[in-house]
């Protein structure tokens, strides 16, 4: 649990600090590599870290990654330019990843199948903390004992989860052989850079960011398809096209897609809904948003005790994203009339029913893929789910944002300054503000069907996913 909590609170502890970040060095505009480059780097080292993880011990390798991770930690607080600090935030990232995927892949090494959805769910409730800990955690510290901090704390917390893996069964079980494949990495990679490079300008909402963002997917299609290629002709693939061919693998893990994109989707826009829209401060937000966090991993914790006691898998997400579909739908048609205190119970819910997705997704993916290959399982999930969270966030930012430019490109501009600042007003005369108001409540009311639509597509995997109980 400490490792998922460090790898997933470095994510978003840096938000609250980047201001203070861009104060220090004076260079604004590089401000977000920041922020992509952990995020590249994590997502490249998730399949990595799988295929080593079920070739040389996962215990071992997670000695590697808290090492990786601390070092870079003391890299990045000691970085005097933003430039410096994004090459470190790549090496903290490279770390990070395997942190994720080796996390969850000890618990299925160490843990019965039929048991193991109860320790995902512990790691799942870790997850959601971390990531709603972060910018709290950010602030304080930033204000207090300066922007460095916020990587010096994982020294401690690092050292602590050395200690405790020592503690790890280190089973003496077949591995399976290692063979390099760096073609396969160099596609991937690529893939992955390019594909989260342009989404990360969509969210820019800027009509100018379009034709970078254009060629940057046409890199990372070109990529993808080289890579499937590759891949097919290998004997010892890093992506395990065999693996992700099998029915329960493949829907499990696009499930974790629709997931990643609804959850982080609403994560991400319900508090400009809740500041742009009803005019709450920045702290009211926070309020209203602890009953989802409190939601998610209540949820969470929950799925994974019932598929202990019960064997049975997927209902729990059928259950789940059908009641968070109608959660969503409620948003899109009555959030402008919902008091604080029925906005709070919806999300509290919402997180609920969000919350018994992951625990389910990670022991299903483990379960079919068998003992020998629970590294690329675990990594398969960790991957689907970010690039749901990007795609997903990514896609819902276009929609706002396209609806608004066509409908008063007045109202587009002040939403993309709201996008980029949340604290940022509008800079419209008096009179215009119940209009454009109006006019991004409308594509908020689009947004939330987005989500609605993701949640949905995600019921149809479960229905149709053939792995519907675990011994």
């Amino acid at each position: 649990m400490l490792p998922m909590f460090l790898a997933v609170v470095d994510q978003t502890i840096v938000a609250t600090a980047l201001p203070a970040i861009v104060g220090a060095t004076g260079e604004a505009e590089r401000a977000s590599w920041i922020v992509v480059a952990y995020l590249i780097a994590a997502t490249i080292a998730a399949p990595i870290y799988g295929r080593l993880g079920d070739s040389f011990g996962r215990r071992r390798l997670m000695f590697g990654a808290l090492a990786l991770f601390m070092l870079a930690s003391l890299l990045c607080a000691a970085a005097p330019t933003v430039e410096l600090l994004s090459l470190a935030r790549v090496l903290q990232g490279l770390g990070g990843g395997g942190l994720m995927t080796l996390s969850q892949a000890l618990i299925g090494e160490a843990i019965p199948p039929r048991e193991r959805a109860r320790y995902q769910g512990y790691l799942a409730a870790v997850a959601v903390c971390a990531n709603s800990f972060g910018p709290v955690a950010g602030g304080y510290l930033t204000e207090h004992f300066g922007w460095q901090s916020i990587f010096l704390v994982n020294i401690p917390i690092g050292i602590g989860a050395v200690a405790l893996t020592f503690r790890l069964p280190n089973p003496n079980v077949q591995r399976l052989p290692w063979k390099a494949d760096p073609g396969g990495l160099i596609l991937f990679t690529v893939f992955v850079a390019t594909t989260l490079l342009a989404l990360e300008q969509i969210q820019h909402v800027e009509l100018s960011a379009l034709p970078l963002a254009g060629v940057l997917f046409a890199v990372a299609i070109l990529a993808v398809v080289w890579l499937f290629r590759h891949e097919s002709r290998m004997a010892a693939p890093l992506i395990p096209l065999k693996l992700l061919r099998q029915a329960a693998i493949w829907r499990s893990d696009a499930l974790a897609v629709c997931h990643g994109a609804s959850l982080v989707s609403l994560i991400t826009f319900i508090p400009v809904y809740l500041e742009v829209v009803r005019g709450m401060s920045p702290s009211d937000t926070g309020l209203v948003l602890v009953p989802l966090t409190v939601g998610i991993g209540s949820g969470a914790l929950i799925t994974g005790r019932l598929v202990n006691k019960t064997g049975l898998t997927t209902i729990f997400p059928i259950f789940g994203l059908s009641l968070a579909t109608i959660n969503f739908l409620i948003l899109a048609v009555w959030a402008p009339t919902l008091g604080i205190a029925a906005m709070a119970t919806l999300l509290l819910f919402s997180g609920l029913f969000m919350g018994t997705v992951m625990g389910v997704v990670q022991v299903s993916v483990q379960s079919a893929a068998g003992p020998q290959r629970l590294g690329e399982a675990a990594a398969s999930v960790q991957f689907s789910r970010s690039m749901g969270a990007a795609f997903g966030t990514a896609l819902v930012a276009t929609v706002l944002f396209g609806i608004l430019a066509i409908k008063n490109p007045d109202s587009a501009r002040a939403f993309a300054t709201m996008i980029q600042n949340r604290h940022a007003a509008p800079t419209l005369p008096t009179a215009q503000q119940s209009a454009v108001l109006a006019d991004i409540r409308s594509a908020f009311r689009a947004a939330f069907m987005m989500m609605a639509a993701f949640t949905t597509t995600g019921i149809f995997l479960a229905l149709t996913n053939p792995l519907r109980r675990i011994s």
